[in-house]
């Protein structure tokens, strides 16, 4: 098991903690990583961009001129595309570009990202962001004191509403909860940053793959 130390906001060690084999030990995946985050890019997609046809630009609907006899090309509409101001053809139109993708796909390229970040040395174990109050400035020392430079993703409890509130002024720093952490979070942040109780939620998450066996089935063995 890939073991981890675990430090408080002062960068004091105050002990370890052993991340399941399953979830932070998994092999490295490169097509199924690619195709998680085509699917998120995919389904984040607003898909509104839209050109007008013929029938949405302004202009008469009548016959320009006569079909024949003037010597000048036939017309029908001064909409056409041919004329400048008309109609856009084959042009983008609004559309649902989301697609689902196996709720066991997703779990195995979240497991196969995290265990590539263990083995990277990129995940940090805090015993938990305990700020007096919201402030931008302390929470910016407290990760400077953890030694956090770049892109950061933190994964803790939503209800730390001062974490909340201190990390969103900050550019390169972003808070998710368990449940909210995706794989392109996951690739964008350089480093992970996980309470003690993420990474358990993390493992009860993502640890229902084949030979995998729940806390409370280790505990009752």
């Amino acid at each position: 098991m890939p073991t981890v130390k675990v430090r408080n906001i002062q960068n004091e060690e105050v002990g370890e903690v052993e991340l399941s084999d399953v979830v932070f030990g998994a092999p490295l995946n490169q097509g199924l990583i690619h195709a998680a985050v085509r699917n998120f890019m995919a389904n984040a997609r607003q898909g509104t961009s839209a050109t007008k046809t013929r029938g949405d630009v302004s202009g008469a609907g009548r016959k320009l001129w006569k079909q024949k006899g003037t010597g000048r090309a036939r017309i029908a509409s001064l909409r056409s595309p041919l004329w400048k101001g008309g109609g856009n053809v084959h042009g983008p139109q609004p559309r649902d570009w989301s697609y689902n993708m196996p709720k066991k796909m997703r779990q195995g390229a979240l497991r196969s990202a995290l265990s590539e970040r263990v083995r990277e040395g990129n995940v940090f174990v805090v015993e938990g962001w305990d700020l007096d109050k919201p402030k931008t400035k302390d929470f910016s020392q407290s990760l400077g004191k953890l030694g956090l430079a770049g892109k950061t993703l933190i994964v803790d409890s939503l209800d730390n509403e001062n974490l909340m509130l201190s990390a969103r002024n900050l550019r390169h720093t972003k808070v998710v909860n368990s449940f909210g952490l995706n794989i392109y979070d996951l690739l964008y942040h350089d480093q992970l940053v996980l309470s003690r109780e993420a990474a358990t939620e993390l493992e009860q998450l993502l640890g229902n793959a084949k030979g995998e066996t729940s806390p409370e089935t280790q505990e009752a063995a």
